[in-house]
């Protein structure tokens, strides 16, 4: 306000849109904050080749590139699928795996798996720990390996409860990504709904003309 001499509601004014944006991260009783963090640029086709995958890497690793990645709140559970879900998978029940990632410690995604009960009950997808490579493989390992994914992906306002697993600030929209892994043969395997701060990611998508 001194330097550039202008009323404190037009300071207010010029924070709130700095905050809007997600360049600025307010902190009660302590004040405004530069945003200090390098945007996660996903790839949507590297991270979900079967080389990253079937060599036992876990595709998080295509898109953090070094950075610490953690699963620091995890759920494994059976369950009647909702009736979407039901209508893709074609299975009234369904293991769902729920997690919430964080990059460099700080939250950027939600994430909910289903996977079909009868293909997947009794293999390590109903674990917590499911091994190198993760699902996918693990999928490999039924004879179910991925070979085609259609992704949908949208933005929207939060939900109180994604605010606060995400720590978002005000005014901070998410993208959805509702991802579906298919074998070679057609059968649906898995349906994965993902809701990420869009702060924090840069979305790739490469294709030929």
């Amino acid at each position: 306000m001194a330097e550039y001499a202008i009323a404190r509601a037009t300071a207010r004014q010029a924070l709130a849109v700095l905050i809007n944006e997600g360049l600025a991260v307010p902190r009660r009783g302590s004040g405004v904050y530069v945003r200090l963090f390098k945007p996660i640029r996903r790839h949507g086709s590297r991270r979900l080749s079967r080389e990253q995958w079937g060599q036992g890497r876990a595709i998080w690793d295509a898109d953090t590139r070094g950075r610490p990645f953690t699963v620091d709140a995890l759920e494994v559970l059976l369950e009647r699928a909702t009736e979407d879900v039901a209508a893709v998978l074609e299975s009234g029940e369904v293991w769902v795996r729920r997690r919430r990632y964080s990059v460099d410690t700080r939250p950027v995604q939600l994430a909910t798996s289903y996977f079909p009960a009868r293909l997947v009950e009794g293999s390590a997808i109903t674990l917590a720990d499911t091994g190198p490579g993760g699902v996918y493989a693990r999928l490999s390992d039924l004879g179910l390996p991925p070979a085609h994914f259609t992704e949908e992906v949208r933005a929207r306002m939060p939900s109180p409860r994604e605010t606060r697993l995400l720590d978002l600030p005000a005014g901070t929209p998410v993208i959805v990504i509702a991802r579906t892994a298919y074998t070679s043969g057609g059968l649906p395997v898995e349906v994965n709904e993902m809701v990420l701060d869009s702060a924090a990611y840069v979305l790739q998508y490469d294709f030929d003309a």
